[in-house]
């Protein structure tokens, strides 16, 4: 059994694969690395994979699989792994090497030592093309540091500062334990990783090092606004099922419940936002019919994020009202340095 099982997802990678396994190759027979070729068909991706496999052999499995997208390729990874804990990476995003080695001894602790451990977090670098400054996410104001604890002990959130895939590291058996399944041929699926396991984590550790770096800037990037506006359906159907996936008004610990609802504040604000941008009377209906989804399947949830300040801001009436809100939207983008 390994330590840890890193997945990743490649879909035509060939131009920046090499770079991500590289780095993650220093982790050494500790370490699991499973390529998952998502059905890439343009380019070397296959072959490259197939090459790593051939030359360590203990360390880097190559699985090969019809295009299912990101969400199956984190499935396949998820099915495959062996290790203890379980992360993704994606195939244009790399670790730092430094960190990576902290990282794999804090995890080491929680497989000889008597503590037990389900979620690690640690923070993430945004790698944004072009830009002179490099915006870190970090914890350090939500999180205690070292040392083991509960949602109980959770501080503040501040605004933008939520935990990403990028920045955890869950325990495998966990992501099984709660059924975690992404869905085919769907965008955005990191926040329903991210946000499902959540109830069942009881234990989490914070260690303040700087190791994903998330590369972003491309203009195919999922994340570009144009395309995200382009494949709203997907963010609206990933938001309804982090919806479905738990009744937040029930949870217990008082943080936690806290903190899921503001992260369905944030995804039902995403949608509305790019529905108004899209400028298409189509997007404006479907942004109309999520609210009401939302008020059918939970209808005190729906109240709260109604009444709060994001939503009314979404559903501010007529154009004028949309026109304000893109503005809020505007300069948010500009200070939070979002695509």
């Amino acid at each position: 059994m390994k330590l840890l099982s890193v997945a990743i997802p490649c879909y035509n990678s060939e131009a920046y694969m090499d770079h991500c396994i590289q780095t993650l190759l220093t982790g050494g027979d500790e370490v699991e690395i499973i390529i998952v070729d998502d059905g890439s068909a343009k380019d070397r991706t296959a072959e490259i994979a197939d090459s790593y496999a051939d030359r360590y052999p203990g360390i880097c499995k190559a699985v090969h699989q019809e295009n299912g997208g990101h969400g199956q390729a984190v499935n396949t990874g998820l099915k495959h792994a062996t290790g203890i804990f379980f992360k993704v990476v994606d195939s244009d995003d790399w670790v730092n090497e430094e960190a990576y080695r902290q990282v794999l001894d804090t995890l080491r602790r929680f497989v000889y030592g008597e503590e037990t451990l389900d979620m690690l977090v640690t923070n993430f670098v945004y790698e944004k093309q072009g830009a002179k400054r490099k915006k870190v996410m970090k914890y350090h104001t939500a999180f205690p540091k070292d040392r083991v604890f509960g949602w109980k002990d959770v501080k503040f959130f501040m605004t933008g500062q939520y935990i990403l895939m990028h920045s955890v590291i869950y325990r495998t058996g966990l992501l099984r334990q709660c059924g975690l399944e992404l869905p085919k041929h769907t965008f955005y699926v990191d926040n329903l990783f991210v946000y499902q396991p959540l109830p069942y984590i009881k234990h989490i550790y914070y260690l303040d090092v700087n190791f994903y770096r998330y590369f972003i800037g491309r203009q195919d990037q999922s994340v570009n606004e144009t395309v995200m506006i382009g494949r709203i359906d997907q963010q609206i159907r990933v938001t309804k099922l982090m919806l479905e996936s738990h009744d937040v008004m029930k949870i217990s610990s008082r943080k936690l419940r806290h903190y899921m609802i503001q992260y369905l504040e944030i995804m039902m604000t995403v949608c509305s936002v790019l529905a108004i941008r899209s400028g298409t009377e189509e997007n404006l209906a479907k942004k109309k019919e999520l609210w009401e989804y939302l008020k059918k399947q939970n209808l005190p949830l729906y109240l709260r994020l109604r009444m709060g300040f994001l939503g009314q801001g979404c559903n501010l009436p007529g154009k004028s009202g949309r026109k304000l809100l893109i503005l809020g939207y505007k300069i948010t983008q500009k200070f939070y340095g979002f695509n």
